[in-house]
């Protein structure tokens, strides 16, 4: 997807039961020994964090291009206290913090446990896979404090390759547009391996993402090689069914899905090597000797992400959700109430001009064709403070929302699946859209400050945002104890048996059931084609 927003890559909770020192429980060691070393962590808050660990070996050289070679140094004496550098992607500064280290050597993790380990028991591990449309974001910007220690649960963050680094596709080139993946991949290894070294279970591990990580997740529910790996997921803002109609992210940007076939990687791969000057028998090495600046160059053109009809990804994501050819594990799947306003909003405020009254109905016609005046009818723009508005709304419905309702109703033929909105209007916004012509709403990524600390910061510390927080908390982590999500004091959250959810929304008001399906239009896009 487009990265033209920049997200940020950017409390007791009810739900889960926190286990005091009374309560059968020892002091968790910040000494731990894994294949990647023996590592020495510190304490964060009531957390015990290793921070900076190398999961597999640095993708350089010969290994640009290359799936991930695991790690094997277990004697390693290793500082676990530092910042990895982040993989390359163009700069995006945050207020107040230096810049980040970048380098290509970045295929490091995070791990954050609570600080008091129960005695006998395991504990559950959830694995984040940021988002950043695949071309920006790293697994260090997400402090999983919160998450650990309210949820009783062992959180590890990941970098894995972005843009071109991660997603190249060239003929001939073995794991050709899935170096990103491959290294996801890789990180669930990892954590099967040492998971027990941190106090967790790796027989119950949770794989959650947002936006491209979420694709990412969704992706692992279809791929072979995560068999055995993982046992539930979460899907946020990144449902494999996506479908972004032309001018959505941004105008004139045609339309676009998470994932492309091989063919159409590779095709796209060649185009960009003879663009650097790379041509003929030799592409992979002209490539490889190339500084990563000028890569960088061309990153922003692998932003539709991984590659299928490969040994990763046999078939189309979207196809095996559809096919019910996905892990049998539960899943938790949704997003935000007006997940295309940031993007909306983002192309406004580079270009006033773009997206008018005047256009709308080209705006339109450009994104459904021929169905283009029974969408006007149902968003007339009398409806709406203005076109920009409209659009966002819009696009939300067609590309993001009823795209993941309808997986959601896929996936539970074969699986237990529960769906959500996040839908408080009032919080944070971190996805970088803001601009008067796109009235604030929970914009795509919004949700992401309820679960993590970004960048070290707390940006729900008060209610309503905090009190919503802690239940989302609650849900999130109860479901990777068991399979179900609750929080204590918070409604049932009904697993999906129908076409229209039932759906769990997530406002500044509180936790409640809504009628999705109604406030999407549903019914009328899943028979409108998107162009």
């Amino acid at each position: 997807m487009s990265s033209t927003i920049t997200l940020i890559a950017v409390i007791i909770v009810g739900g889960v039961a926190c286990t005091s020192a009374d309560d059968s429980t020892h002091a968790a060691p910040l000494q731990v020994s894994t294949s990647s070393g023996v590592l020495h962590g510190h304490t964060v808050g009531a957390t015990r964090q290793f921070t900076g660990v190398r999961y597999a070996q640095a993708p350089t050289g010969d290994r640009r291009w290359a799936p991930p070679v695991p790690v094997s140094d277990p004697k390693a004496d290793v500082d676990a206290t530092g910042v990895a550098p982040q993989c390359p992607q163009a700069a995006t500064p945050v207020p107040g913090k230096p810049p980040p280290t970048q380098s290509e050597d970045c295929l490091y993790l995070n791990v954050t446990t609570p600080q008091r380990i129960p005695d006998g028991s395991s504990l559950p591990v959830m694995v984040w896979w940021h988002g950043g449309g695949y071309v920006s974001g790293s697994g260090s910007s997400y402090d999983a404090q919160r998450l650990a220690d309210a949820g009783d649960v062992v959180v590890v963050t990941v970098n894995y390759r972005l843009g071109i680094f991660g997603y190249l596709g060239l003929p001939g080139l073995a794991g050709s547009g899935d170096f990103g993946f491959a290294d996801q991949i890789q990180s669930l290894r990892w954590v099967h391996d040492n998971a027990g070294a941190f106090g967790g279970d790796p027989g119950n591990v949770t794989v959650f993402g947002e936006s491209a990580g979420g694709m990412s997740a969704c992706a692992a529910l279809t791929s072979p090689a995560a068999k055995g790996l993982i046992d539930k997921a979460i899907i946020e803002s990144g449902s494999c069914a996506l479908d972004f109609p032309t001018g959505s992210l941004f105008p004139g940007v045609p339309q676009s899905r998470p994932y492309a076939p091989l063919e159409q990687s590779e095709a796209t791969g060649a185009q960009v090597a003879a663009s650097l000057g790379c041509a003929g028998a030799d592409t992979v090495r002209c490539l490889r000797d190339l500084p990563v600046e000028k890569l960088l160059t061309q990153n922003e053109t692998f932003s539709n992400g991984l590659a299928y009809g490969t040994a990763l990804l046999p078939t189309s994501p979207a196809t095996a959700v559809a096919d019910g050819t996905t892990l049998r594990i539960p899943v938790i799947t949704g997003g935000n109430a007006e997940e295309n306003g940031a993007f909306t909003a983002g192309a406004v405020t580079a270009d006033p001009h773009a997206y008018t009254a005047e256009s709308y109905p080209a705006d339109l016609r450009a994104a459904y064709g021929v169905r283009a005046q029974e969408v006007a009818a149902r968003y007339p723009l009398s409806s709406f403070s203005s076109a920009p508005a409209a659009l966002a709304r819009v696009f939300t419905d067609s590309g993001w929302s009823c795209p993941t309702l309808r997986a959601a109703h896929d996936l539970s033929g074969h699986a237990t699946t529960f769906t959500y909105e996040f839908a408080d209007a009032s919080g944070p916004n971190v996805s970088g859209g803001d601009n008067p012509a796109v009235p604030k709403a929970a914009f795509h990524a919004d949700e992401l400050p309820y679960l993590f600390d970004l960048n070290g910061t707390n940006l729900a510390p008060r209610p309503p945002q905090s009190t919503l927080s802690a239940a989302m908390i609650g849900y999130w982590t109860s479901f990777a104890h068991s399979g179900t999500p609750t929080a204590a004091d918070q409604p049932q959250w009904p697993s999906v048996s129908g076409a229209s959810g039932p759906v769990q929304s997530f406002a500044a008001d509180g936790v409640h059931g809504v009628d999705f399906r109604a406030e999407h239009q549903c019914d009328f896009w899943d028979s409108v084609p998107i162009t």
